[in-house]
């Protein structure tokens, strides 16, 4: 009886906030984990009108699947708390927390899915047995984790949502390693396409995918998963970087819906871009309220010398030296605009960014012919700009490989992969270099920075202008990818992407001064409201609640670099160590010998 340390005897401090017996609560998880696996092969509803076709026994569907999935975590961090041979790497703290968000997310599906038949199709009438099973089912494991020991006595909901010590990892091999990080991606690129092949029209659906993915990865976290896989991937950052870059490669062989691969496309596009402005706000510390502007132009560029009818010149480049001019005419125009505005700083700065961005969005709206001189044909913009010919294949066609058709958007989505690739390798390797260094020390304290001899005017222009840069090269794929340029998308906030709210968003809601994070953050972004159509008129107000929880409860966010982290919490570690005063007798003792 000395061995064990089960909650049998547990204090009323220790004790959650529901008075069940221990021996009661880890199996009532069980047993409503093993019921909402359960209530997944069940009808939930009598009509197919509810999307994802709920109505099959046998045969889970749409929510029914995520339902299941949830089950099954629960189940398995029930399983781990009992010590199940094998399951101890889940939960390796014993920690209350991830099962009561395991828990919950489970219950948020099941919930949220009975309620949704309901108000959709009129009633609770349109309710059927399954769908009740279900959310009573989901219900029994939250109440049992509330049973289980506090996870902090004494802090209430709070101690529930604060993320639990975790006890040092175990070494493994280096193959074992690799193997991880090899499932974790494969996992991930699952879960990616899962979530993209959601159909537009099943708003319902994809809310669901939401909620058990943050759910689910808010209980990986308290249960030190995702920390350790984030260790792994950093250790193995080669290979972990490859890894990404292959599983991206698969993802268009896994769709049979071009239109998939356009949203791909895009998602690439616009994280390229954000990555970009991750130089200018992440790096340095610049505050650019018009980047958009500088994606204009390069697709302006590249749209006046690519072969269209439209264009004034009536030149044909081909892509390479297409892309070299739009990179060069956003450097042009970052240097010139840098120029005589990086001297300032703060508001100021950024006042002068949204005024350049509404400058370039009204001067191509206006050369016209009528109001200026015809170059970019105002409101109308240059269309009919050819496809992207590269090695004798013409990106527009479909090509097949194998059993395998690839349409327009995945010979697209291979090529932004490439750049993509190429301006992450550009970002790290800037990030990591000399200039690099400089940007984060003008960033922290440029005054400081300036006293220790960095050139802050010159740091500062060159990472005005390699950004700009950057959005020029994705401008030029973004003209040829839409077939046409015009100047209503470079505004700084509108209902659709690309516009310099969305991407500003798109960094600090990923992480600023992170590779991943501006990757994350525009994927996020643009997914969810594609996926929720009817949120398009909403869009904004959406953004900012999201910025606004985001900078309450993590403002360093999504993905975050250690500095930033240990700005933004408190950490117990002091900046300063602490110093001790000889006492005057020592020091008289002292003197005296």
């Amino acid at each position: 009886m000395s061995t064990m340390t089960d909650t049998t005897l547990q204090t009323p401090a220790e004790r959650g906030p529901l008075p069940l017996p221990a021996a009661v609560a880890r199996p009532l998880i069980a047993v409503g984990a093993v019921g909402t696996i359960a209530s997944a092969f069940m009808s939930w509803t009598w009509t197919s009108d509810f999307p994802g076709n709920l109505t099959i026994y046998g045969y889970p569907a749409g929510l029914q699947i995520l339902a299941l999935v949830a089950g099954a975590l629960t189940l398995l961090y029930v399983l781990a708390l009992w010590r199940v041979k094998g399951l101890g790497w889940l939960n390796p703290a014993g920690a209350t927390s991830p099962v009561f968000l395991t828990a919950l997310s489970a219950f948020a599906v099941c919930w949220f899915t009975g309620i949704a038949i309901a108000v959709d199709l009129g009633g609770l009438v349109n309710l059927d047995p399954g769908a009740y099973v279900a959310m009573v089912a989901s219900l029994l494991p939250v109440l049992g984790a509330l049973a289980l020991p506090h996870p902090a006595p004494g802090t209430g909901l709070k101690g529930y949502l604060t993320k639990p010590d975790q006890p040092r990892p175990g070494t493994l091999s280096p193959l074992v390693e690799r193997a991880v990080v090899t499932v974790g991606t494969a996992l991930g690129l699952v879960v990616f396409t899962y979530g993209i092949g959601i159909d537009d029209d099943d708003s319902e659906t994809f809310i669901g995918f939401l909620l058990i993915c943050v759910f689910a990865a808010w209980g990986l976290v308290h249960a030190g998963l995702l920390d350790r896989y984030t260790t792994l991937s950093t250790r193995h950052k080669g290979f972990a970087a490859c890894l990404a870059f292959v599983a991206a490669v698969i993802f268009p062989f896994t769709q049979s819906n071009d239109h998939n691969a356009n949203i791909g496309v895009n998602i690439l596009i616009f994280a390229t871009v954000a990555l970009g402005l991750n130089i200018v706000v992440g790096l340095t510390g610049l505050l650019d309220l018009g980047y958009v502007a500088f994606l204009g132009v390069g697709a302006y560029a590249a749209a006046l010398v690519s072969g269209s009818e439209y264009s004034p010149f009536q030149v044909h480049f081909p892509f390479w030296a297409a892309a070299l001019t739009g990179m060069a005419a956003s450097l042009v125009f970052g240097v010139l605009i840098g120029g005589p505005t990086l001297r300032l700083r703060g508001d100021y700065l950024a006042i002068v960014t949204l005024g350049f961005g509404e400058i370039f969005r009204i001067t191509v709206n206006n050369l016209d012919g009528d109001s200026g001189p015809n170059i970019t044909r105002g409101p109308n913009g240059i269309t009919q700009i050819p496809d992207i010919q590269l090695f004798g294949f013409n990106l527009g066609d479909a090509h097949t490989f194998g059993s395998f058709t690839l349409g327009r958007f995945a010979n697209y989505l291979f090529l932004m992969l490439i750049i993509t690739a190429i301006v992450v390798l550009v970002f790290t390797r800037a990030a990591d270099s000399r200039i690099g260094r400089s940007w984060i020390a003008i960033r922290e304290d440029e005054t400081a920075a300036t006293a220790m001899g960095i050139n802050g005017f010159r740091v500062k222009l060159i990472a005005f202008a390699l950004g700009a840069s950057l959005a020029g090269l994705a401008g030029t794929v973004m003209a040829h990818v839409n077939y046409s340029v015009n100047p209503q998308p470079y505004q700084f906030a509108g209902a659709a992407p690309p516009n310099s709210a969305f991407l500003l968003a798109a960094v600090v809601l990923g992480g600023m001064g992170t590779v991943s994070g501006p990757l994350l953050g525009a994927s996020l972004l643009y997914l969810i409201p594609e996926k929720l159509q009817f949120m398009q008129n909403y869009e904004l107000l959406a953004f900012g609640v999201a910025l606004i929880l985001l900078m309450r409860f993590r403002p360093e966010g999504i993905i975050a670099n250690r500095r930033r982290k240990l700005e933004f919490h408190e950490t117990g570690q002091l900046d300063v160590p602490a110093q001790t005063t000889l006492s005057e007798d020592t020091a008289v003792t002292k003197a005296g010998a």
